[in-house]
């Protein structure tokens, strides 16, 4: 069984003590220079929140004592090289990605169950957008989705850009609209206009792939 732990957030969207990773990502992906770290006790923790980042984050390179007492550091700055437990991953969730034939080119995408494997809806192929726009269609189609079942379950994807453009209901894409772009960018306008008008409790996170591997939903493309 894995030990608890205790994730103090200084600088992210909304700073505390959180008791799961899963929650620690909700309040600091896509946060610039966000600042966070796990500690094995409540009391570690709130000690350290209260006495600031300043004190005790980004100290593993050069304090190792720190790192000794205050468990591993999952900043932006130590994450490359930080592994993260399977532990962490919440399997009762949708996980989605994207199949592209070139970046500009066609564009696919899919969301399985997490657990299973198993294809829950599909779409494409789209005939010219990117990666990223892919993604961000993908996790406002699984947000859709949830919505009609009355689910609260989580959303995997592993691009940063997508999730960072769903949080803001806006895809920020240099991908020109033309004619050969015109259904992607359709299906974006009508995604961002579910996004303004509905509102939604799931959790939505990164797909740690260097820890875990590749993400169910991946087409196998790479």
């Amino acid at each position: 069984m894995a030990k608890s732990k205790y994730y103090v957030v200084w600088e992210g969207h909304h700073p505390g003590i959180y008791t799961s990773w899963a929650d620690c990502q909700q309040h600091t992906n896509g946060y610039k220079d966000a600042k966070y770290k796990s500690y094995e006790t409540l009391a570690e923790a709130e000690k350290v929140y209260a006495e600031g980042w300043k004190k005790h984050w980004g100290q593993g390179k050069s304090n190792s004592s720190s790192n000794s007492t205050s468990g591993n550091s999952y900043s932006k700055r130590t994450s490359s090289s930080a592994t993260i437990s399977k532990d962490l991953i919440d399997y009762d969730s949708i996980s989605v990605d994207v199949g592209t034939r070139g970046n500009p080119g066609p564009v696919e995408y899919q969301g399985v169950d997490t657990q299973t494997g198993k294809v829950i809806f599909t779409c494409g192929p789209i005939a010219k957008g990117t990666n990223n726009l892919g993604e961000f269609l993908a996790i406002v189609h699984a947000l859709a989705y949830l919505h009609r079942q009355g689910s609260s379950k989580t959303i995997y994807s592993d691009s940063a850009n997508a999730l960072k453009w769903v949080k803001q209901k806006k895809a920020v894409s240099t991908l020109v609209r033309d004619e050969s772009t015109a259904e992607i960018w359709n299906l974006v306008d009508r995604a961002e206009q579910w996004l303004r008008t509905h509102k939604y409790d799931n959790k939505i996170l990164k797909w740690e792939t260097k820890s875990w591997g590749e993400i169910k939903a991946d087409y196998g493309r790479k």
